[in-house]
């Protein structure tokens, strides 16, 4: 076409000195106007008439493409190969120009394949991730190491069509590197090794609550990549951590909370020593209207007056006979309301332990379980236990144990 072209220009009267940079220039126009024609019609004709294809169709998967940009990434290759294979066409007479746009556009089309590639196994990736429920296969991993080997072949590529060699002529020299790349990649393949591990060991997945305070870490997982972990925490901040950290360090996985369906609650009520004392009958008539004490009381009644009978005097004041204590009935007291309480789980260890006593007073450990492990509703549930626990020990004649405050020395000094 360019003879065409050069003998047309000499019919017109061109000088023969002219001829060839015209025919030059001419050539590059065509070629530089077929590859915009031919950009335009696949992005912007062919490229909509797939969108609305994919729109009107009933699957999901498609839609998948266009989201990862994979029908855009393949677009450009139109251009690109129009200029690979028309160059030699129309620009044949200057060899060192059109070696050099032959050399760009084997450059680009590899890259730009890699970069279509790409897309594709994001494609895949996040189609696995909604349709499967295997969360602990290391596809994200796997993904990005993927990526990495496409990329690293069309850069090896590119660098053979750069310097006129046989990729097989780098590769052979790539072993003398073996120790730079693997000083280059060495958090790479930790983070790989490191992503199989926890996958085979089902150590942690996307959605598990992780706790990891050395890196700041108390929150979901959103993604476990090739060398970083994100992790949203409760403040809304994301924590990014080494993938091998995970396991080079230790942390803590609420994963058994969530999947049990109960959260512990472990919490003590400080009972002040001198409010301890035995039950008067006063007390125990008091006491008796609880409904949830009946049961106890009437058990603990039977009990007593079978012992003290075989003790045979009756009298108070005799320190043989059995007596009930408060705190050992608010004890009893707290276990029954924890027993029927609808937001304690029944399935799971439910107690309430004396501990050791202390400056502080005596210890009343409650040990339960919430049925609900959202962390609002139980925050909430243990802060209604509590309150209760708290308003209600005076009934028993016990007080709760705290530090004195200026209003506790204020009454005092009104009172002497």
């Amino acid at each position: 076409m360019i003879n065409e072209v050069q003998t047309w220009l000499v019919e017109q009267g061109l000088p023969a000195t002219y001829v060839e940079p015209v025919s030059l220039g001419v050539g590059i126009v065509i070629l530089a106007a077929l590859c915009w024609i031919g950009f335009y019609i696949a992005r912007h004709q062919v490229l909509n008439f797939v969108h609305k294809l994919v729109s009107k169709s009933a699957n999901k998967w498609d839609d998948l493409l266009i989201q990862h940009a994979v029908f855009s990434r393949i677009a450009w290759l139109v251009p690109i190969t129009i200029l690979l294979i028309l160059s030699p066409i129309f620009i044949r007479q200057n060899p060192i120009l059109l070696n050099f746009l032959q050399v760009f556009a084997k450059v680009a089309l590899a890259l730009q394949i890699a970069r279509s590639v790409s897309s594709l196994l994001n494609v895949t990736n996040t189609a696995f991730q909604k349709s499967s429920n295997q969360k602990y296969l290391p596809l994200n991993a796997t993904i990005q190491v993927l990526k990495l080997a496409v990329y690293l072949v069309a850069i090896i590529l590119a660098i053979a069509t750069v310097v006129d060699k046989s990729p097989i002529y780098l590769l052979s020299g790539l072993g003398a590197l073996t120790a730079v790349l693997l000083l280059v990649f060495q958090d790479t393949i930790k983070g790989l090794v490191a992503s199989v591990q926890i996958s085979a060991n089902k150590m942690v997945a996307p959605g598990d609550w992780i706790e990891m305070p050395q890196y700041g870490a108390d929150g979901d997982v959103q993604e476990i990549a090739l060398n970083t972990v994100k992790v949203k925490n409760w403040d809304n901040t994301v924590t990014t951590i080494p993938t091998y950290a995970l396991i080079s360090e230790s942390f803590k996985n609420w994963r058994g909370m969530t999947a049990s369906g109960g959260r512990r609650i472990k919490r003590c009520i400080q009972i002040d020593l001198n409010s301890i004392h035995f039950c008067s009958a006063d007390l125990l008539d008091n006491l008796s209207k609880l409904e949830l004490l009946q049961p106890y009381l009437k058990q603990k009644h039977d009990e007593v007056s079978a012992y003290n009978q075989q003790k045979g005097e009756q009298s108070e004041s005799n320190p043989n006979l059995r007596k009930l204590t408060n705190i050992g009935t608010f004890r009893a007291y707290i276990t029954a309301y924890l027993q029927n309480h609808p937001k304690v789980h029944s399935d799971m260890t439910c107690m309430v332990r004396q501990l050791k006593p202390s400056e502080t007073g005596v210890s009343l450990e409650l040990y339960f379980f919430s049925n609900d492990t959202n962390w609002v509703n139980y925050e909430g549930i243990q802060a209604d236990v509590f309150d209760h626990l708290f308003a209600i020990a005076p009934l028993f004649e016990l007080r709760i144990f705290q530090n004195p405050t200026g209003y506790d020395w204020h009454h005092a000094l009104r009172q002497s």
